[in-house]
């Protein structure tokens, strides 16, 4: 990971209410060319909403979003996955019950006008259900069936949103290497996600949002030396022992 990553997405002093309640306030956050970035914090404190807003699909109430330096106050998923922006999200399907994984994919061929991919299913050990219907599919088949999807894209910048959450220990490992594999041919990653464990093996940097805005922490080993993380987060002795 080079100090120096190109930037091809960045979310700039994000803000977003809900009715009363301010979700987000100064969010800020940059997805890096080959860098595995893990946005952390507890429940309700804003990760998904931050990461919606930066896939197009809802609009701050300020801030800006840089996309490859070019500014935008305003724009849309559709754009944004034409310049290769992707989003796999925590909280609903993104597959079609009624349609297999093969029709999927030739779908997303057929749209984006891609060569096959037959190596990510390999990786992903989902080669066997391309001819089942997604609505057979147990709970980790269709999390890994999702993520095919979208590798098959070779997105530029994948917001992933909690994608370790329910998973067993193997699909972990395959999720991982094909987090590192994704990041290693040039593409930024984001990650959210409470498995402390899972998310600082395959991060390179660590981002805490805490009150509605985000605090850069640095790779996975220095944010576990920050004593307000460890006290507020991670639930560890405030202050880390001496060496």
């Amino acid at each position: 990971m080079s100090g120096t990553a190109e930037t091809l997405l960045a979310a700039d002093c994000i803000g977003k209410r809900f009715g009363e309640r301010a979700v987000l306030s100064a969010a800020t956050l940059a997805a890096d060319r080959g860098v595995v970035t893990a946005l952390v914090g507890r429940n309700g404190e804003g990760k998904s909403t931050l990461l919606r807003i930066m896939a197009g699909l809802m609009a701050p109430d300020h801030g800006v979003l840089r996309v490859r330096g070019q500014v935008y106050t305003r724009t849309r998923l559709s754009r944004l996955a034409m310049q290769g922006v992707f989003l796999l999200p925590a909280d609903r399907c993104t597959l079609t019950r009624t349609l297999t994984l093969r029709q999927h994919l030739d779908a997303l061929r057929r749209r984006f006008g891609l060569p096959p991919r037959d190596e990510v299913l390999q990786e992903l050990r989902i080669t066997h259900l391309l001819d089942r219907g997604v609505g057979t599919y147990s709970g980790g088949e269709r999390r890994r069936a999702e993520l095919a999807l979208a590798l098959v894209r070779a997105p530029e910048c994948l917001l992933a949103d909690e994608p370790f959450l329910g998973i067993t220990p193997a699909d972990t490992e395959l999720f991982t290497a094909a987090f590192r594999s994704l990041a290693a041919r040039g593409s930024a990653i984001v990650l959210t996600g409470h498995e402390v464990p899972f998310i600082f093996a395959v991060a390179d940097r660590v981002t805490w949002m805490t009150g509605g805005s985000t605090r850069p922490l640095g790779d996975p080993e220095t944010a576990r030396r920050d004593w307000q993380f460890r006290r507020d987060y991670l639930g560890l002795a405030a202050r880390p022992a001496r060496a």
